[in-house]
């Protein structure tokens, strides 16, 4: 059991679901993709609960209804071409940091701790995403799933971004929201927190393996303190 205020030396903080609420602008290219293609578009509510895997398996569940079943392939193709071309123009339409997040963002720095973002989402949509919401000068190292080899729930880039900040794993705090992110976090000996406001499939995130709940990043700031 971990104890509090948690000595840590950097904090690495997932995207969609953690930092910004991004469900309003995947859902409305989701809807500009399935009218393209003719077919009918799931809810609001439901495509949130697909999201947490990246682009390509949004629009795989947006198509199937299903979280791990794979459309035809030619379908696929042509649906995730219309997709991108979508979130590109409407990247920011509607999303926004969650409430607390600019402070925790303020008190990590102000601790002197090392800031970063990981997330599974492209780096074409991630750089334009974190520019046009503010966020973007808050992090020494962005990560995204097209940066390395492997992304979350592999440890890769929480282990490259302990290399990049020169720390061991037990002094770097991956925040998230999601199973991707606690996978990870354990299989690179990295403490974690999850906020409950974000996109887990929508399962609590109490049921994961995990060091704490954070109602925002304004309280996580207030569990740790930056390590001797």
């Amino acid at each position: 059991m971990k104890s509090f205020p948690l000595p840590i030396k950097a904090v690495v903080i997932d995207l969609d679901g953690t930092l910004l609420n991004t469900a309003p602008d995947l859902a409305y290219s989701a809807e500009l993709m399935m009218a393209e293609l003719g077919r009918p578009c799931p809810s609001l509510e439901t495509i949130s609960t697909y999201i947490g895997n990246g682009v390509s398996r949004l629009v795989k569940r947006v198509l199937t209804g299903d979280m791990d079943a794979e459309p035809d392939a030619a379908l696929f193709e042509q649906a995730i071409a219309s997709y991108n071309k979508h979130y590109s123009a409407n990247v920011s339409r509607h999303s926004q940091p969650f409430p607390g997040v600019v402070e925790g963002l303020q008190a990590f720095k102000a601790m002197g701790l090392h800031v970063a973002c990981i997330t599974n989402k492209a780096a074409a949509f991630t750089h334009p995403l974190l520019k046009d919401t503010g966020l973007f000068d808050y992090f020494e190292l962005i990560l995204s799933g097209d940066t390395l080899p492997r992304r979350k729930p592999d440890p890769l880039p929480l282990l490259h971004a302990c290399e990049a900040f020169k720390v061991q794993p037990a002094e770097l705090l991956l925040i998230g929201d999601s199973l991707n992110d606690t996978q990870a976090a354990r299989a690179a000996g990295c403490p974690v927190f999850c906020v409950p406001y974000g996109y887990n499939r929508g399962r609590p995130v109490a049921e994961l393996d995990l060091d704490a709940v954070v109602p925002s990043l304004a309280d996580a700031a207030k569990m740790v303190t930056k390590a001797a």
